[in-house]
């Protein structure tokens, strides 16, 4: 933690848990339809720091961290692009509502994955449990995603237009 990688860590690490902090507050804000909240502004700009200072650390080829970060920068390039437009009917008004939970289940994504490589009980599992377990793990999180995102999306656009 003493070195400069230690204190990047540390910051990245914690603009992560803010932006899932506001994501959460964030998404919780589109299901009343409130399209500008303070939450949904600081969700946005915290969540493509954390992408944005994933680039940061030591390259070492391609890994799936980046893989990632790529995609969640594509999908927060297009959510803050559908925030502009999310008053439209159809299925412009609900790319905006759609990208802010995808945003959010990435950085959770990553979160779990931190989870499972930095917990002792999890990274002492033997490698075929820790990956079922992982993978059931990230299965849970990504069906609560889908419905959270069906949900957000349907109240969004109701509340939104009325």
């Amino acid at each position: 933690m003493n070195t400069p990688l230690g204190w990047f860590t540390a910051f990245h690490t914690f603009l992560s848990l803010l932006a899932i902090g506001f994501g959460l507050w964030a998404v919780r804000d589109l299901m009343r339809g409130r399209m500008r909240s303070s939450a949904i502004t600081v969700f946005l700009a915290t969540a493509i720091l954390t992408s944005v200072t994933g680039f940061f650390f030591p390259y070492h080829g391609p890994t799936p961290a980046i893989a990632v970060g790529v995609i969640a920068l594509i999908v927060l390039g297009w959510t803050l692009y559908a925030r502009r437009h999310a008053n439209r009917p159809g299925f412009g008004g609900a790319q905006f509502p759609i990208g802010m939970v995808v945003s959010e289940y990435f950085l959770v994504f990553v979160l779990v994955a931190q989870i499972f490589a930095k917990a002792p009980a999890l990274a002492a599992l033997p490698p075929d449990l820790q990956k079922k377990f992982f993978g059931a793990t990230q299965l849970v999180v990504l069906a609560i995603f889908v419905v959270v995102a069906i949900r957000t999306t349907r109240s969004f656009r109701l509340r939104a237009t009325a």
